[in-house]
């Protein structure tokens, strides 16, 4: 991504207004928090958020706007509502972060889950190296540091139904998520899909534009990371898909859910389908859903009125550009219902 994203892309509280509730149960917005996950294989900690039905609360502010994205109001630091709350991890794409997908987030904690997001290092905004981006072990290593550090976390594991545990990832985090349901990738096969496609791949073109050898990827690229703990996923146009083994799609167990993103503008990197990997019929419990007009970066949050005009004059990359009749909002709204269908979720308009 260019600067002027990443300049603005991790802007919690920009044109922070508060709203004062005291002592007061609230259903309109999302309670939201955030913490630090300590996590051995980094040098440092791992930004996570926690967005989850709201009880009592204290105030309003919006998290994630800024002169690009709109973001989205919750319930700052409010009390959980009592019970047990299905858990439901999130990992951002190449570049994104956690609060950029706080429409998700906030819609899917208002209907009834714990959603616990994260920024990766090394692919966060601000911080996205295409030096970094093959070390998918890391990235779901980061997933189980969280899931970890969250299940003993007094503050929300007394809220969390163990047995309940999902995981959704778009593009790059949609690779992350294949990884911990057993999904392996093989460096060999990522250099054939990128030789074979050039840089019309775009996860190919980005790694050969930092200088990454694809013919010698890191051994973390294919680090089997599977954890039993997760009971259903959502991949959404997940990346390098090409480089799946045949082996460990045949041995997928849990049941995963495929989004796709648009028709005629398909992203070759995220094509899951029979003219892409077709991971969805190599996977034995897969299913899929697609929504059109629409491309890859329409699941990035809705932007504000002037903000492709303002990535246009930045040179920036057209992450507020939709294709024509695409409505990005109503496209939100039925991603929203359709995973909250798969994950059993309460039925809420959002």
């Amino acid at each position: 991504m260019k600067p002027i994203y990443l300049a603005f892309a991790l802007c919690l509280f920009a044109g922070l207004k508060t709203s004062p509730v005291l002592a007061e149960q609230q259903t309109d917005y999302a309670g939201y928090d955030r913490f630090d996950v300590r996590a051995a294989h980094r040098s440092m900690p791992v930004a996570a958020s926690v967005w989850y039905p709201a009880d009592t609360v204290i105030y309003k502010a919006p998290v994630g706007n800024n002169i690009i994205w709109k973001g989205t109001s919750a319930y700052i630091g409010a009390a959980i509502e009592p019970g047990r709350h299905p858990l439901v991890l999130l990992s951002p794409g190449s570049g994104g972060n956690m609060d950029g997908l706080g429409w998700l987030s906030s819609q899917l904690a208002l209907r009834g889950a714990i959603v616990v997001a994260l920024n990766h290092p090394g692919t966060t905004s601000g911080d996205s190296s295409p030096r970094r981006t093959p070390f998918i072990g890391e990235r779901a290593a980061d997933i189980q540091a969280t899931l970890d550090q969250v299940l003993s976390n007094p503050s929300f594991a007394p809220f969390i139904d163990r047995q309940n545990i999902s995981a959704i990832g778009f593009s790059l985090g949609g690779t992350t998520v294949l990884n911990l349901i057993g999904v392996r990738f093989d460096q060999t096969l990522f250099a054939q899909y990128c030789d074979r496609f050039g840089d019309a791949a775009q996860d190919c073109d980005f790694l050969r534009k930092g200088g990454v050898d694809l013919d010698h990827m890191p051994n973390d690229f294919d680090v089997p990371s599977r954890d039993d703990r997760i009971t259903r996923s959502i991949a959404i146009e997940p990346g390098m898909g090409f480089a799946a083994t045949e082996q460990s799609l045949a041995a997928v167990k849990s049941p995963v859910l495929f989004i796709g993103l648009g028709e005629e503008e398909k992203w070759a990197a995220a094509d899951f389908g029979p003219t892409g990997s077709n991971l969805v019929a190599r996977i034995k419990n897969a299913s899929s859903a697609n929504f059109a007009p629409a491309h890859h970066l329409t699941f990035l949050d809705e932007c504000q009125p002037n903000a492709a005009e303002i990535l246009k004059e930045e040179g920036s990359d057209p992450i507020c550009t939709d294709p024509p009749g695409t409505d990005r909002a109503l496209i939100h709204r039925q991603i929203i219902d359709e995973i909250s269908e798969y994950l059993a979720l309460d039925a809420k308009a959002s």
